[in-house]
């Protein structure tokens, strides 16, 4: 089959990009695949992060072509035509938030002139966490011309069948992310972060206010510092980082804290999730996360809140523990209970067992068959 993804690649960064190079290695075995990147994802003053492109000159490479700009549409329409012409059997185009929507409806409505290509959409989010006004009217022009969709969680299935109906879909889970190597042991990996420390619970990814880390440090403050448990917290901030550093300091755990703002290279995840002894996504809501994913990867339990895809993936009480989302103190206990009742060797066992069914190829292949229906 002749494939094209449209997508972000390297040297963008983030879970999207890093998606693709997955999807793009083990889709490549039996297909003709290239893959169209951007060029310019987002306005510097919409970004806020420190860059947008990945600094790991280990990240994989896929060889996209740069050629979207997100913000012009005479770029739309050339994109759009170039794909025209080069006539796919299958075009790939991932979703993730309303302000991409202008760009792909006007490419994909140019593409479906050829009469051949199918379009379809893979949706990491729908409603997005963060909502605009306008976003479900851009979200519905660019759905107008997508043929098929896959969704990666029944939360997100769920938000398609609130704005379009009528769609043929499918849900396939977020595959396991192994593009980021092996599990080092604890103590090679608490060496070279450089923490001492004997408990260390791990919130990483871009902050933003959806995904509750002032939760999880109001439940800190909760957690006798006898415990002797130190949060190491790694990624971006996204959102207020002042608000977030003043709540450190009013609720006195500062010294609890381990900070590390820093975009984390993938060359540098693996030492994060093999030091700590559990991952925790205290997401206030959310569709699905490519951190829980990570975290698998590695083996890793995750205590996360009961929302969204979430539940979908962290199965309660056998790879990891769901808890009340926004409840710092049911947190709290939670994070207690699985240090007192030492469940990481079980958890992660049943991990093992659990994740060859999250596997790229697995997902390739349902995808495959999904569009040849």
């Amino acid at each position: 089959m002749n494939i094209t993804i449209l997508s972000p690649a390297y040297p963008l960064r983030g879970g999207i990009a890093n998606f693709a190079s997955s999807l793009y290695s083990e889709l490549i075995k039996g297909n003709d695949v290239n893959v169209i990147s951007y060029k310019k994802l987002y306005p510097s003053f919409l970004f806020p992060g420190k860059t947008q492109n990945e600094l790991d000159k280990t990240s994989v490479n896929i060889n996209a072509e740069n050629l979207v700009d997100s913000t012009n549409p005479y770029n739309w329409r050339k994109v759009g035509r170039k794909i025209k012409y080069d006539n796919p059997d299958l075009l790939i185009i991932q979703f993730w938030l309303p302000f991409f929507a202008p760009c792909l409806k006007t490419i994909s409505k140019i593409v479906k002139q050829n009469k051949k290509t199918q379009i379809l959409a893979i949706c990491h989010n729908i409603i997005p966490h963060e909502k605009r006004p306008g976003d479900v009217f851009l979200t519905k022009l660019f759905f107008k011309y997508v043929d098929k969709f896959i969704l990666l969680s029944n939360k997100v299935k769920d938000e398609l069948l609130s704005i379009k109906k009528e769609s043929t879909n499918t849900v396939i889970p977020h595959p396991v992310y192994s593009k980021f190597g092996e599990p080092v042991t604890k103590d090679k990996a608490k060496l070279h972060l450089n923490i001492q420390n004997e408990r260390v619970i791990l919130f990483f990814g871009f902050i933003r206010n959806y995904k509750g880390l002032d939760v999880l440090l109001k439940a800190l403050s909760l957690i006798d510092k006898k415990e002797k448990i130190k949060l190491l917290i790694a990624g971006e901030f996204y959102s207020n980082e002042h608000e977030y550093k003043q709540l450190i300091n009013e609720l006195n755990i500062k010294e609890s804290i381990i900070l590390n703002t820093d975009f984390i290279p993938a060359s540098e995840v693996k030492y994060y999730f093999s030091a700590c002894d559990v991952a925790v996504l205290p997401y206030k809501n959310a569709s699905q996360s490519g951190i829980a994913q990570i975290a698998m990867n590695f083996n890793k339990p995750v205590i996360a809140s009961n929302v969204g895809g979430l539940s979908e993936v962290v199965i309660n009480d056998k790879t990891g523990l769901l808890v009340e989302s926004n409840n710092p103190k049911k947190l709290a206990e939670t994070i207690k209970n699985y240090y007192k009742n030492n469940l990481e060797q079980k958890f992660a066992n049943n991990i093992i067992l659990e994740k060859d069914k999250y596997s790229w190829s697995n997902f390739s292949n349902q995808l495959l068959n999904f569009v040849n229906e």
